[in-house]
């Protein structure tokens, strides 16, 4: 499956040092996925025009206001474990009832904010999951606000729920579910560097995007449970592998970028694989 133009090339930004990517890079990269140069140049002025990326000079593009905080989470992913601490039975709670639901952006932005954060609605209009981030509650409440939650809304702590809502809010994530996901995933990842030195380079480079990103997006979005919610030993041997697998990914565009096999690729961004 070819990926979207606009989606290779947030991508790319996101993996930028610089955090700039210039109109030729983005051609040359994209090339390597068999997408034609007025494919890019569309998505180019299609994304500058959604605010999700803005001139940062001639011919180069940064991201743009629409994307920066979405970014910051993603850009993040690799540090995933340091931000999970203990969990004491408690839950964090986000109470939206006073909330419109009429205009449409902004519902679908509380509920990106809620996804990216590991909520769940327990009952009309309020949301929960464990308080086992680190920097609790006060952590959680800025960072849903910074993703799109209304600062309207009240993000507590709730210290005792009665045993019927207890069971309830445990039962809103399938543990089982993320536990086959992180074990599938990571062996998805496993099978493929084992097979690394057997690829053309150019066909690693492909494959190791379309793999990670899907990879890194599970991380991404995952809520971040604590036991006995889900097995946390899975969800780190899952962790650890995609972070090698990135790192291998990293050294193939890198060594694509210095190849002569291919002039498509030698404009290519520094670490175009990963958010």
């Amino acid at each position: 499956m070819t990926p979207h133009p606009r989606d290779l090339i947030l991508k790319f930004l996101l993996t930028r040092e610089d955090g700039v990517l210039s109109a030729r890079d983005a051609v040359s990269a994209c090339a390597l996925f068999g997408i034609r140069e007025n494919s890019v140049r569309v998505a180019l002025v299609r994304l500058a025009a959604a605010g999700m990326i803005e001139a940062a000079g001639r011919g180069t593009y940064c991201l743009g206001a629409n994307a920066a905080n979405l970014a910051e989470d993603v850009r993040d992913w690799r540090n995933t474990e340091a931000r999970i601490g203990h969990w004491h039975g408690c839950w964090i709670v986000a109470h939206c009832a006073g909330l419109g639901r009429t205009d449409r952006a902004q519902l679908r932005s509380r509920e990106r904010a809620f996804e990216l954060v590991g909520f769940r609605e327990l009952e009309r209009e309020l949301f929960v999951r464990p308080d086992n981030l680190a920097g609790g509650v006060g952590m959680v409440r800025k960072r849903l606000y910074k993703l799109g939650l209304e600062t309207s809304a009240a993000v507590f702590l709730a210290t005792e729920f009665d045993p019927m809502r207890e069971s309830r809010a445990r039962a809103l994530w399938d543990g089982k579910a993320l536990n086959r996901a992180y074990r599938k995933t990571a062996e998805k990842l496993r099978k493929w560097l084992a097979r690394i030195d057997e690829m053309e380079m150019e066909v690693a480079a492909r494959e190791s995007f379309l793999l990670g990103s899907a990879a890194i997006r599970q991380l991404v979005y995952d809520p971040l449970l604590p036991e006995p919610l889900v097995n946390v030993q899975e969800r780190q041997a899952f962790i650890d592998i995609l972070i090698r697998y990135d790192d291998v990914g990293h050294a193939i565009w890198q060594s694509l970028r210095a190849s002569p096999l291919s002039e498509s690729s030698t404009d290519t961004t520094e670490r175009p694989l990963h958010h």
